[in-house]
Parts: structure tokens; C-alpha cells; sequence
């Protein structure tokens, strides 16, 4: 993968960004999201984000490569933490990381004021979606796109969604599956929740097992279990 040729996650991360965008892409790495946009004229601007010194340079060097530094503003920091008032960010992209740290880096970014709850959200969550999608839900944000794929024998879902006047009121089942992604019904969903169920139900057994079953537990297990099998079947 580089800036020319992305992997197929980035690209449908890529094609979310709608053109002219003011860009801020977080945990950045070389760059190559905002250097693909940059070099096919798809930004105004964008700025490349990055708490890790060693990716931090590898994006230094790449922007530099390319010619782009009048572009892509490439910075050292955590999180939303990196951005300017002048930024005018109006897209904000996060990929590769679990949906925990997803909703920790916007909520931050939300409290130190580098988000105004106005920017387009292209997240691309390694696990734990469902805490994505409540959280977008709960800041008053539609899912207006999904798309789930698989590359490199891992499945990767995006989510883009925008601001709304009116909270949207997803269901357990959206925000567990994805409100696109449930409708689909692509194979490579099927298959993701197909092997979750099989783990889930063998969690279940090992659980049921123990001398002081956490019933708490063991109920919310079986409830999204439930809503997986009536999904699949």
C-alpha cells in the first residue's frame, strides 16, 4: 500500500470524502489517506495527525515526497488535540483503532473544543462498532453510509455519518449490526456474525460452567446472541 494504490479499506474510507473537504485525519500513519486525496485534487486541505513519533515521520517523509506540504499540515499529537481554529476541518477521519479509543478521541476533541459537532465522521472502528454507533447516535449524528469488507482475512466495517437537527433513535439491532449493513446482508457479513456466534455461544458454555455465574452477564449474552441467529438465519 502507498499514497498511489490504497488498501481496500482506506479506498472506501477515501471514497466517503466527499471533494473540497477540509480534512483531519487522525492516527495518519505515512499519510497516505490525505496524500491519495491531495494528489486526485478531492481536499482543500488536510491535516495529518499522529501521537507516535516513528508514523509521525514516516507521514513527514511521504508529504515531503510527494511535494505536498503546502496541502498537508502533518503534526505530532494526541487526538483532536492536534487541530487550529484555522483548520477549518469540516471532515473528520479515524481508522485502524478499536471503537473505544474512536469515541475517546471525539469526545475529547469535543471537550478542548476542536470539534464543533459540525464535521462529517468517516470511522473505521476494529472492533466494538456498536459503541461507535451509540455514541454518534447519542451526539446527534445519522449514519448516512456503511460498508463492511474483508481484506487480509479481517473484516473491517466504515461508518460516515453526518450532523442532524433531531437525534436519531436507532434500535439495539442497528446499532449493533449497522442500519445499512443489516439490510444488506452481504456475505461477508454473514460470515463476521456467523463465527461472533459461534463464539458468543461458547462463551456462554464456558460461563454457564462456573461455580458463581454472573447472570448479568450471562442474560445480555444470550439476548445478543438471540439477535444474531434471527440476523443470519
Amino acid at each position: 500500500m502507498n499514497s498511489v494504490n490504497l488498501s481496500e479499506r482506506l479506498q472506501v474510507v477515501a471514497d466517503y470524502v466527499e471533494k473540497g473537504a477540509r480534512l483531519a485525519d487522525i492516527g495518519s500513519d505515512h499519510a497516505y489517506l490525505p496524500c491519495y486525496l491531495a494528489q486526485n485534487k478531492q481536499i482543500e486541505f488536510a491535516v495529518a495527525g499522529e501521537v507516535v513519533e516513528g508514523p509521525y515521520l514516516n507521514a513527514v517523509n511521504e508529504v515531503s515526497k510527494l511535494h505536498l506540504e503546502e496541502t498537508i499540515a502533518v503534526r505530532l499529537g494526541d487526538g483532536l488535540r492536534v487541530l487550529k481554529e484555522e483548520d477549518r476541518i469540516s471532515t473528520i477521519t479515524i481508522a485502524g483503532v478499536g471503537g473505544p479509543l474512536i469515541r475517546r478521541i471525539l469526545e475529547e476533541g469535543k471537550q478542548l473544543r476542536k470539534r464543533s459537532g459540525q464535521e462529517t465522521l468517516i470511522l473505521q472502528p476494529n472492533v466494538n462498532e456498536r459503541t461507535v454507533r451509540e455514541y454518534l447516535m447519542n451526539e446527534s449524528y445519522e449514519i448516512v453510509a456503511e460498508t463492511i469488507i474483508e481484506e487480509n482475512d479481517k473484516i473491517y466495517e466504515i461508518i460516515k455519518a453526518e450532523p442532524c437537527e433531531t437525534r436519531q433513535d436507532y434500535s439495539k439491532r442497528d446499532l449493533l449490526f449497522g442500519p445499512f449493513l443489516s439490510k444488506e446482508k452481504a456475505p461477508v457479513f454473514l460470515k463476521k456474525w456467523s463465527n461472533e456466534a459461534e463464539k458468543t455461544t461458547y462463551i456462554l458454555e464456558q460461563m454457564k460452567k462456573a461455580e458463581q455465574a454472573d447472570r448479568v452477564k450471562i442474560d445480555e449474552l444470550e439476548a445478543q446472541l438471540s439477535l444474531i441467529k434471527e440476523m443470519i438465519e
